[in-house]
């Protein structure tokens, strides 16, 4: 059978149109397929350009600027449908990256310099401090009024001191909170906070029976007496962290909860607060204030902790007990 030469070169043509309109995931090297897509683009940009002598007039030349014009589409369609990993790295690298205004600049390096040791460098938390982007004061702060009150006046009762800065210094640091709040909220997959209300699935009834019986709560707390209060001090989900996860303030032996009785080998004990302890030596602070320690080997130790209680809670607790406790936790103001 007898196949012209234009019927050749159309055939071929559309053939290579389909091999090149194929997705590069079926196209193991990418790489290879767009450099093999140049050149036969370039080859068959030189065959149009000679198709005039070969397709002559008439319908030929017609069929000649129908191919001409496909092609033309095609290379367009081909130069701007990039892969997707492609297309995000352009747009990635186009994008202008937008600097953080000189007031944003200078509260960061203020926020560094006094605050970031407990609230981390970007203000989402650290050793000692909360997370400042999710926090109810900055959330309701406008221009520094609920911020600028807090840094001047300081939370003793949480160890905050006070700050004593200028109004310039001030505007600085609430500029900069506030850019790490809303940076830290474009996050995806970030929620703004647990609000108290998020946590009102228990009952305060049910709670305070189980505080006072069988979660064993009442042998070392009272609600007139150490709790006196909690939920003014505390709400939400730093309430319910610390009834889970309670720790002293401070990190020092002198604040330390757990009492230590060291037995000597000559029968002499020695008590006082836990200070320090790993597998082979256990120190405390006696009641002078002296640091003593020993060889676990050579002494008998005997540590009695009252958060200990707490650790082992967390393997009682179920889902609605600890609910209830923490509503009737939120009962004592």
């Amino acid at each position: 059978m007898f196949v012209s030469t234009k019927d050749k070169l159309e055939l071929s043509f559309w053939l290579t149109v389909k091999i090149l309109m194929m997705p590069p995931h079926l196209m193991r090297l990418t790489g290879t397929l767009r450099n093999s897509q140049s050149i036969v683009l370039s080859f068959w940009l030189a065959v149009l350009c000679c198709s005039q002598g070969i397709a002559g007039q008439g319908r030929a030349g017609l069929r000649a600027e129908v191919r001409r014009k496909s092609l033309r589409n095609f290379v367009a369609r081909a130069s701007g449908d990039q892969d997707p990993l492609g297309q995000e790295q352009a747009s990635q690298a186009q994008a202008p990256q937008s600097s953080p205004s000189p007031q944003v600049q200078a509260g960061q390096t203020l926020f560094t310099a006094q605050c970031a040791f407990c609230h981390g460098r970007d203000a989402a938390g650290g050793e000692t401090g909360p997370d400042l982007t999710s926090s109810e004061t900055v959330e309701k702060d406008v221009g520094g009024n609920e911020i600028g009150s807090v840094v001047r006046t300081g939370r003793p009762d949480r160890g905050m001191p006070q700050f004593n800065l200028t109004d310039t210094d001030l505007a600085a640091i609430v500029a900069f909170l506030h850019d790490e709040k809303a940076k830290a909220e474009s996050k995806p997959g970030r929620r703004r906070n647990v609000q108290p209300e998020d946590l009102q699935t228990g009952n305060a009834e049910e709670g305070q029976d189980y505080f006072n019986g069988a979660g064993g709560c009442s042998r070392c707390h009272s609600p007139t007496g150490d709790l006196a209060g909690v939920a003014n001090r505390l709400r939400g989900l730093a309430l319910l962290q610390r009834m889970l996860y309670p720790k002293p303030r401070k990190s020092g032996p002198a604040d330390s909860p757990a009492a230590v009785t060291v037995t000597l080998a000559t029968g002499q004990t020695v008590t006082g607060k836990l200070a320090y302890q790993d597998e082979f030596v256990i120190g405390l602070t006696d009641s002078s204030g002296w640091y003593r320690s020993w060889f676990k080997g050579g002494v008998k130790v005997k540590v009695v902790d009252p958060l200990e209680a707490h650790s082992e809670q967390l393997g009682k607790y179920t889902d609605e007990t600890m609910h209830n406790v923490l509503a009737y936790l939120q009962t004592l103001r």
